[in-house]
This record gives C-alpha cells, structure tokens and sequence, in this order.
C-alpha cells in the first residue's frame, strides 16, 4: 500500500492536464514565427518548390525564442540560436547524405538530442528549448540527400534565419525597452499582490506558527522581482529610462521585505504605466540599499563546468531516443525520428516532471493527429491550403501552449504532418498511424531511460528538503519555489 501511494505521489495525474492562464505576451511568439515563416514558404510557392520548405522552415522557428529578454540580450541569443541550428541541420545533413542505415541515422540523432540538451539547458536557452532543434536535426537525418545539395539547404536556413533574427528585434525599434518595462511591471504587480494576501495577515498579526498563506504569493513575487533585476542588468546599456525602472523595481524589493509599509494601489498603479509605453513614473533613488544598479550579473563559468552537472541528464536523453528510435525501426514505422523528438521532448528535472511531461505529450499528440484528419481535406485542395493551414497551426502552437503543453502539441502535431507534404501529398492514413505509434512508443521508452538513468543530485535535494520542514521554518526559507539570482526563473523544474 505504501509503495502504491509513493509511486502516486511521485507519477501524479490530477492537475497534469490543467490549463494555466496565458502569457502576458502570448501573442508575440504566435504573430513572430507566422512572420518569419510565411514569406519564405510563400516566395517557394510562387517559385514551385514548396519541397524546400523544410530547410526554411528551419530557420524561421528561430523566431520562437527570446522573447522576455532585453533587445540587445535577444540579438546575441537569437544569433547563438541560429548557430546551433545551422550545426545540428549541417550534421544531419552530412550524415544523411554518407549513409542510409536507419540504425546509425537514430544513433546521431540520439546524441544530437542529448547534446542540445545539455547545451541548452547549461546555457539556459528558455523556451522552446532543444526541442525545436531535435525536430529540426531529426527530420532532417531521415530526408534523402547529396553532397552537393547540402551547401544550398544550408543557404535557405540561413537566409530564413537572418530573417527571423531581424523579425525577433524588429518590436525594438517602436519600443527599446519594452522587455524590461513588462519585467518591472510584473514584479510591481505581483509584489503589490503579496502585500495585498500576506502583508494584510501581517498587520493583523496573524500568528506564523498557523502557516502563513503569502508564502506562495511572496514566491511569485520574489521570482518576479529577480527577472525583473536581470532583465535591467542584462540590457546593459545604461539609460534614463533603465534607471528610471531600476528605481521602481528597487521599491518592489523594499515592499517585498516590508510589506506593513507599502501601498499595493501605489504599486499597481507605476505597474500600469511602466507598461505602456510612457514616461516612467518618477521615485525616489533608494539603489543603495539594496543594490540593484551596481550589482553585476554573476560570472557563468565555463560551458565545461556547467555542461558536468548535466551528465546524467545527456545521457537519460541519448539513451530514451536512442532506444525510442529503435523501437520504431522494430515495428516498420517509416519514421523513427517521430519517436525520437519525443522522447527528446520528455526529460525534465526530475521523474515526475518528466511523467508529467510525458501524459502531456501523448494526450496532446493524439488530439493532434484528429485535428490533422478533419484538416486533411482542406489542407489537399491545393499548395495555398496547405501552406495557410501551417501558418495557422504555427500560431496556435504558440498561442496554446503557455496554457499547457498538452494543448499546443495539439496544433504542433498537424503541423509537422502537413510538413511532410510539402514535397507532396500523401496519404493520411499511414501518416496517422505512424504518428501514434510513435508518440506511445516515445513516451513509453523515454520513460524507461528515465527511470533506468535517474539523477541522484536531485534526489538529495529533495530528500534534504523533505527531511526537515522545521529547519526550515526556523531559518525563514520559503519552502516554494526559488528565483534563480542569474535568470529570475524559479528552480523547481528548471534544471537537475
């Protein structure tokens, strides 16, 4: 009974599926990748080689990534970004090309996923993370190809690349700051809501020792006040305007430790200013009390000794898709690499994480592959279809899938079906079929690498802090989520 109610605890299914509250800027990914994709698919329309769509395609979605940091922070990682995918396309191209053993395409593959894995999270990319470039080198692995073809799909990904980098920095010319003004304006809120939940308990003198409720309020809050000091240190160059929300997000802090003394409707109301494009409201420079201006950002360190700790995890990654792989290529399924990016899309920080992530995937795929059936015969009226069904689906990937994985994947699935018939159409069936296979396939092996390969630094973490909520209460830990000093992301689930 007790083990039952372990493996509950640790592989839940109660609020997997749940949906969240979207994005503040949920729009901004869904309108960008749509502006970097359809200019490219549509000049190969009207040229009649839609079959290169995929090389394209290939860069556009580089416009998926960076969009909460500072422009001048975004130019460089959307510049790394592409980088990477041009590495990972030119490998599965090359390898492509020498070799057709299915066997030896799923081994590189495998180590491609594991490899922009690790980088990605040691580098702490953001989302959409490796998956993207899994999809982009895994598919590429299984599509026919020469030598002397390579150099010119390398071309079309790199001019589709450029083009995404300019469409990603292209909001900063109306608005310079915008990134940063959506930082400080959500640590104002979410600092004015903790005052407004466990401030009030305070002044009331509610007694600690019953638990107090602002414990996740002040988390969230914290978490935003952190991103909200990155996201100004990161922008670098010094401003009226940054100094300006530095001084507010100095408040923020102030409010956060004393929260008897602040004014929530005061904070709310900077928070709607610093948001549209304004003057920033004036306050007074109380910066050296808690540093915010002069504070560097803290040294990364080498790649070498942050790439060490994810070990475990590049090898959880290149063991599930490797076996993922193979799997598929037991049962005849034409397309191993569909089983490959999932296994790819499932390891996250610990093991029910990765379970979580895992229900997401599969609910989602299987949803996708129904929407993909009812859009089929839309889709194969003509090229213009298709190619206006994608640009859709694109945008409500992105658009969806800050509410739940799950609920993006089911757009993200027709998508990458419509994809392979861009060098012709295809029929659906054996498509559909294929797709599910894999996805259960996937999910089901990736989880066994999981399980065979667990992390034991995490465990640690998570047996310390199970072992003494005393302890913690003494020192006056909160016991949610962290805000990470470098990135103001939370640590729950951000890495092992």
């Amino acid at each position: 009974m007790k083990l039952v109610t372990s493996t509950r605890d640790r592989l839940p299914l109660a609020g997997v599926l749940r949906l969240g509250r979207p994005s503040d800027i949920w729009f901004k990914p869904a309108l960008s990748v749509v502006a970097a994709a359809a200019p490219p698919n549509l000049a190969l329309l009207v040229l009649g080689r839609l079959d290169l769509a995929m090389y394209t395609m290939a860069g556009s979605l580089c416009a998926l990534y960076a969009h909460n940091r500072p422009y001048a922070a975004r130019a460089r990682v959307l510049a790394w970004v592409a980088l990477g995918m041009l590495g990972g396309l030119a490998t599965a191209l090359v390898t492509a090309s020498l070799t057709g053993s299915a066997v030896v395409l799923v081994t590189v593959g495998a180590v491609l996923a594991a490899a922009q894995k690790a980088l990605c999270d040691a580098t702490r990319i953001g989302p959409p993370g490796n998956v993207v470039l899994t999809f982009i080198s895994s598919a590429a692995l299984f599509t026919p190809q020469t030598p002397d073809r390579i150099p010119g799909h390398l071309a079309l990904a790199a001019a589709a690349a450029a083009w995404a980098w300019l469409v990603g920095m292209a909001p900063g010319l109306p608005r310079p700051h915008g990134p940063e003004r959506r930082a400080a304006s959500a640590a104002l809120n979410a600092t004015a809501a903790y005052v407004e939940t466990a401030g009030a308990g305070d002044r009331a003198g509610r007694d600690s020792a019953g638990g107090d409720p602002g414990d996740t309020a002040r988390a969230h809050a914290g978490a935003a006040v952190q991103a909200a000091r990155h996201a100004l240190l990161s922008a670098r160059r010094p401003t009226e305007t940054r100094a300006a929300l530095e001084r507010l997000v100095v408040r923020a802090d102030i409010a956060l430790a004393a929260p008897a003394d602040a004014d929530p409707a005061l904070l709310r109301a900077w928070a709607r200013q610093v948001r549209r494009n304004r003057p920033v409201p004036e306050a007074d420079d109380l910066t050296g009390l808690t540093g915010v201006a002069s504070e560097p950002i803290p040294p990364h360190g080498a790649l070498w000794h942050r790439l060490r700790p994810l070990a475990p995890l590049a090898l959880r990654t290149a063991l599930g898709c490797a076996l993922a792989g193979y799997a598929s290529l037991a049962l005849g399924i034409g397309r191993p690499y569909w089983a490959l990016v999932t296994a790819a899309s499932l390891y996250q920080a610990n093991l029910t994480l990765t379970w979580g992530r895992g229900v997401q995937r599969v609910v989602g795929n299987l949803l996708g592959v129904l929407l993909f059936a009812a859009l089929v015969p839309l889709a194969h009226t003509g090229e213009v279809a298709l190619v206006l069904c994608c640009l859709a689906l694109n945008f409500g990937a992105e658009a969806l899938i800050a509410r739940n994985y799950w609920l993006g994947s089911v757009c993200v699935t027709p998508m990458a079906l419509l994809v392979t018939e861009f060098a012709g159409f295809q029929e659906p069936g054996p498509l559909i079929t294929e797709r599910v296979v894999d996805t259960v396939v996937g999910a089901l092996v990736g989880l066994v690498a999981a399980v065979a390969v667990p992390d034991r630094r995490w465990q640690r973490v998570v047996r310390t802090a199970r072992t003494g909520p005393r302890t913690l209460a003494a020192t006056g830990r909160s016991q949610g989520p962290r805000p990470d000093r470098r990135t103001g992301e939370t640590t729950e689930g951000a890495r092992p």
